[in-house]
């Protein structure tokens, strides 16, 4: 593949569809399926992977957040509202999770050169554009300021953001991920954030710069389209954006011996999860 072809741009994709699983399916579970993809992708053992999932009220934070001073406070906040609460293994700050979320990887086998990171960022950027022409939206990549979880790859429409991108390398795979706020209000998940680092922070100075959230920089696709939209649509759109860039799309589960791997990495990330948050 040249350095100026599309990621995308693969012979045959897998598709991996866990949106249905309900509450039991934990967000550390994906974590580890993602890990575990990136492996078997990276090893030539799985052709290219497209996976899509959904949690039920989850927030995400970043390894930084874990430095917060008051950083149990903000999480009895956030499990007060009914939250799980965890750490992720790619970078980041904290995020909102959940019914109206859709989340995204796709995975790709790394070159002997090293996929620059930015190709990752602009195959999904592209494939987000693709999948959502029909409404003739002007979506930029670029941080906005204001939001949670900011960052140089913000998906966001007359500076409201819906999407963040984030990206992990593993095991000679990598797994380019994004989070699709579809449904509901996107200030609601703002406020929810804020009053997590106010409580976190209490007003004291930290060598990290954790943001400074305001609400109304915020939105689902539903309100900035104007029109409802589900989890189930959007993955239709993105399906049939897909279908421009390969000759084939299968649809499957984890195998047997991906199964294997899978529960070897969840309990290691279950471990790291509780080393990060131990008090």
């Amino acid at each position: 593949m040249s350095n100026n072809e599309t990621l995308l741009t693969q012979k045959k994709w897998r598709y991996i569809d866990q949106t249905t699983l309900g509450e039991a399916f934990g967000a550390l579970r994906s974590f580890a399926i993602d890990d575990t993809l990136c492996a078997q992708v990276g090893s030539k053992k799985s052709d290219p992977c497209i996976r899509s999932w959904v949690h039920h009220k989850t927030v995400v934070l970043g390894i930084a957040d874990t430095r917060l001073p008051y950083l149990q406070e903000g999480i009895n906040f956030l499990e007060g509202h009914g939250y799980n609460v965890i750490v992720r293994n790619s970078g980041g700050l904290a995020v909102v999770l959940d019914e109206g979320v859709l989340n995204i990887s796709l995975v790709v086998p790394d070159t002997e050169q090293g996929i620059d990171i930015d190709r990752g960022y602009d195959a999904m950027f592209q494939l987000i554009k693709e999948s959502l022409k029909q409404y003739n939206l002007t979506i930029e990549a670029r941080e906005i300021m204001g939001s949670y979880c900011p960052g140089s790859y913000d998906l966001s429409v007359g500076g409201k953001k819906f999407a963040g991108i984030s990206q992990r390398r593993l095991r000679n795979g990598v797994a380019v991920q994004i989070y699709l706020c579809i449904t509901g209000s996107g200030s609601e998940r703002a406020k929810l954030i804020q009053q997590f680092y106010t409580l976190a922070t209490k007003g004291e100075k930290t060598k990290t710069v954790f943001p400074k959230v305001e609400p109304s920089t915020m939105a689902s696709l539903s309100e900035i389209i104007g029109n409802e939209k589900h989890v189930h649509e959007m993955i239709l759109f993105l399906l049939q954006a897909m279908q421009f860039h390969t000759e084939e799309i299968v649809q499957n589960q984890l195998s047997t011996d991906e199964l294997e791997l899978y529960y070897e990495n969840y309990d290691r990330v279950v471990k790291r999860n509780e080393k990060a948050l131990e008090k």
